[in-house]
């Protein structure tokens, strides 16, 4: 069937604008200004970008699924679930995002960071899904009900929202310095993951003695750490490509391997963060502070919402700067 369909040729980095290049990626580029449809007939062909569509596409179905199982089998209307259930529609909504961002990334120059826009926010949400979860199932023992325990769904949103702030922000510097745009997104999404992780690697790193919660989960809770490192050395350093341009331009680059060490460190995290919920539901029932809409649901949705609005503001901003192009071009 696909043979009968013309399949958009695929270009070198001389061929694409700026925009669009990538470190060491040489070959396998998309025609910049491309139709939806030519966007959606390309991930049926091998471009370098066909695997960061499929590596995220799928996996967004897996977490589908256990959302729906969780919702199937857990009592979804008991409080103590809403943090697992946010979490699970963040696993959802970030690859799904990510994947839809690198389809349609290449119909124009405005919709490339438009779709990178909406990338960020789901990857924001994402951050706060993971310290809602670790709020109320995995912090140390040590720590629960402390000062610190109080005010960190509350610090962990606002970092949240800065992260989309700064993220889409960073496209605008694409066209003063790639590099200081790249530079500003690791800070982005570098800074809310490490205070997300704080009470993990605490409790994981350097808690000692009683209260220290040692069980089934940590051992998950250090895989999970140790391809969340990974992944942010993939993202920062473009290695292998780095090393051989276009060796790796179709198979191999880094944020393929991003892609894919991303979504296996998640699948770790959930499996850790629901070996916390479960064993620890009696003591964290008698003894933490209670789980409610505020710090939960009601977090993630302003969230949410906040971080809509800092997209549509620069969505807007994309479209004065161009009106403003095309005024000063008649």
């Amino acid at each position: 069937m696909l043979s009968l369909i013309k399949l958009p040729r695929v270009l070198t980095i001389n061929q694409v604008p700026k925009v669009f290049h990538e470190d060491g990626i040489v070959s396998g580029y998309r025609y910049p200004y491309s139709s939806a449809k030519d966007c959606v007939l390309s991930i049926f062909q091998l471009t370098n970008e066909t695997l960061n569509i499929w590596t995220h596409f799928l996996p967004t179905w897996f977490f589908l699924w256990k959302l729906l199982m969780v919702l199937e089998e857990e009592e979804w209307w008991d409080s103590y679930c809403w943090p697992l259930l946010t979490f699970l529609i963040s696993c959802c909504l970030y690859p799904l995002a990510s994947s839809c961002a690198h389809t349609f990334s290449t119909m124009s120059e405005r919709a490339r960071h438009i779709c990178f826009f909406f990338d960020y926010g789901a990857l924001s949400f994402y951050s706060l899904g993971s310290a809602i979860t670790y709020s109320s199932y995995a912090f140390p023992e040590k720590w629960v009900n402390s000062a610190f325990h109080k005010y960190y769904v509350p610090t962990a949103t606002f970092n949240a929202i800065i992260s989309t702030g700064l993220a889409c922000y960073s496209r605008s510097t694409v066209k003063s310095s790639a590099k200081l745009g790249k530079n500003l997104r690791i800070v982005a999404f570098t800074y809310p993951y490490l205070f997300d992780n704080i009470p993990l690697f605490y409790r994981i790193f350097m808690c000692a003695g009683g209260g220290c919660t040692v069980n089934e989960a940590t051992a998950v809770h250090y895989q999970h750490t140790a391809l969340a490192l990974l992944t942010g050395f993939l993202f920062a350093t473009h290695l292998p490509e780095r090393l051989a341009p276009g060796s790796f331009d179709y198979i191999g680059h880094s944020h393929q391997l991003f892609h894919v060490f991303a979504i296996i460190g998640t699948y770790f995290q959930l499996t850790a963060i629901e070996l916390d919920m479960t064993l620890r539901k009696r003591w964290l029932q008698a003894h933490s502070q209670p789980i409610t809409f505020t710090n939960t649901v009601g977090a993630a949705l302003f969230c949410a919402a906040s971080s809509l609005c800092i997209i549509y503001i620069f969505c807007r901003a994309l479209s004065s700067t161009r009106t403003r192009r095309d005024r000063d071009l008649k």
